[in-house]
């Protein structure tokens, strides 16, 4: 799969600047499809010459002019074939971290356990950002009145998922931290 169909789903929220397509990605997508602005920037450029997306410029006092973008037909026929299909293989996780656990015998347990914690800080981190989005989304609402009423459920789906990989990592980090205290040297 290409940023393409990323950017074209983040565009079914509405029209959104290349700045705000960027926060949206920090916030919603970039646990499973991260993507730099430049990135972004080049793939909404692409998107604009293949019909997908249509920008308008917006111009501002004492700031630069702003280009928004939005889904065209085309973008949205060619989202709605994308998600139809299914997935061409399962997800493959790629972590260095997960590398350096493999490796950690012979390392020096203190690194080690500093690297767990580092990565349950991060994921820590990541929940309670998920937690903000859920709460902005909820609105005061239940879960269950939402999912009823709400006009698209695709990204309150994600944000679970989003919130059950790092709730998994945290409980991973601290069973591993468990198990790394009791293999500690006595002394």
């Amino acid at each position: 799969m290409s940023l393409k169909y990323a950017v074209l789903a983040a565009l079914l929220e509405g029209e959104a600047s290349g700045y705000e397509l960027s926060k949206s990605f920090d916030v919603s997508l970039a646990n499973f499809w991260p993507a730099t602005p430049q990135q972004l920037y080049r793939e909404l450029e692409r998107l604009a010459q293949d019909g997908m997306i249509e920008a308008r410029v917006v111009q501002q006092e004492r700031r630069p002019n702003k280009r928004l973008f939005t889904l065209t037909d085309t973008g949205r026929h060619e989202l709605s074939a994308f998600a139809a299909e299914p997935p061409r293989r399962p997800a493959a996780l790629r972590d260095e971290f997960l590398i350096k656990i493999q490796a950690m015998d012979g390392v020096d347990p203190e690194a080690t356990r500093a690297l767990v914690e580092e990565r349950m800080s991060w994921a820590r981190g990541k929940l309670a950002r998920y937690e903000r989005v859920r709460e902005r989304l909820l609105d005061g609402r239940t879960e269950e009145h939402y999912l009823a009423e709400a006009d698209r459920i695709g990204p309150y789906l994600t944000l679970m998922g989003g919130i059950t990989l790092e709730t998994d990592i945290i409980r991973w980090c601290e069973r591993a931290l468990a198990i790394l205290k009791r293999r500690a040297p006595l002394s």
